[in-house]
């Protein structure tokens, strides 16, 4: 059996990078307030948990005074819930919201997590980047710091940053011409992919979609090497792939999101946010069908969401970033558990 987390001995080993996990808050809140952003938070418990095919969400009921209950779930990010106050007003938000995701612990993940998220009004997605720029900065000065290291790996935020597209990510780290195996920007066939994966030593199951060998690819080529020496902006993904982003102007192939890496570990995802309810609506009832095909299993639609599209959502750009990993990569540790103040602990532990 595991010894519990609160050990004095093992609580003492941990105490370090959680007063470092104090001060990269109050540092990023210092951040915002300096740029007149206003703090908000959430309700954990939203009608949908997010839409992204491949997360599990926790499901529960709300059961009013009179017995009347409804299905809700503890959400996956406060995406929905901070886009309605951006119609309702707010111009610049941010929120240290605790989310959750069934399924998934490991080294760099955890069943409850805490995930920063800001949005810009009337800004695109280009003012993102310079935030994360100052953000991952501003947490190494909080540690007394000069450079993430994790794992083998540093990287440096002091210095100039790498762009790259998806497609040149992929070119220079597997020698793949990515945008040539996309027949159909909307759901690409998996055959021209497949055919480059094989020819470079990468695995093809039957069955293996346009995105599973994407993925695979992904992980086993091109990850490894983004985020260091210093961190990666991977940016213009298929347009099939764009979640809750807008087509890039001039080049509707392409999406208005990018990700960020740091020492190989994916650190935030950010949108030039998708403001058109119909097409929303779409993407919605592809990732349910998707859902439902690979899973059996289906999140509802937040309508109340697509009601405030429809109002009239300014155009906006909004990040998601692991507050979590950035800790851990800016204190050294080695896994989420050791910069969380209290695991979920295991049955047993």
């Amino acid at each position: 059996m595991r010894q519990s987390w609160w050990r004095p001995d093992r609580y003492a080993l941990r105490r370090p990078a959680l007063l470092a996990r104090g001060r990269i808050a109050q540092a990023t809140r210092r951040y915002f307030q300096a740029q007149d952003f206003v703090e908000v938070e959430t309700p954990a418990l939203q009608v949908s948990p997010g839409m992204e095919p491949h997360l599990k969400a926790f499901a529960t009921r709300l059961t009013q005074p009179d017995g009347a209950s409804d299905r809700l779930y503890l959400h996956t990010s406060p995406e929905f819930a901070m886009k309605k106050l951006l119609v309702a007003g707010e111009p610049r938000l941010f929120q240290f919201a605790r989310v959750f995701r069934d399924g998934e612990r490991a080294d760099t993940h955890h069943p409850e997590f805490t995930m920063l998220e800001w949005y810009r009004a009337d800004q695109g997605y280009e003012r993102l980047m310079a935030d994360c720029q100052d953000l991952l900065r501003g947490a190494l000065v909080a540690t007394g710091r000069e450079r993430f290291h994790w794992r083998g790996q540093d990287s440096d935020p002091g210095q100039p940053w790498q762009r790259l597209s998806v497609a040149e990510a992929f070119h220079r780290h597997a020698g793949f011409d990515l945008l040539a195996t996309i027949d159909r920007p909307d759901a690409p066939e998996p055959g021209r992919l497949a055919e480059q994966a094989r020819a470079a030593g990468v695995r093809v199951a039957d069955g293996d979609g346009w995105d599973d060998l994407f993925f695979r690819i992904f992980l086993e080529r091109i990850e490894p090497g983004l985020g260091h020496p210093v961190p990666t902006l991977l940016c213009d993904y298929p347009i099939h792939m764009a979640a809750l982003s807008r087509p890039k102007p001039g080049a509707p192939h392409l999406a208005e999101r990018f990700e960020l890496y740091v020492c190989g570990l994916e650190l935030a995802n950010a949108f030039g946010e998708l403001t058109d309810p119909v097409e929303q609506r779409r993407r919605f009832q592809a990732d349910q069908e998707l859902k439902r095909r690979l899973y059996g299993v289906a999140y509802p639609i937040d309508e109340d969401f697509l009601a405030a599209l429809a109002f009239g959502m300014p155009p906006a750009a909004g990040i998601a970033l692991g507050f979590d990993r950035l800790v851990m990569l800016a204190t050294g540790a080695n896994r989420i558990e050791d910069v969380l103040w209290a695991p979920v602990a295991p049955h047993g532990s």
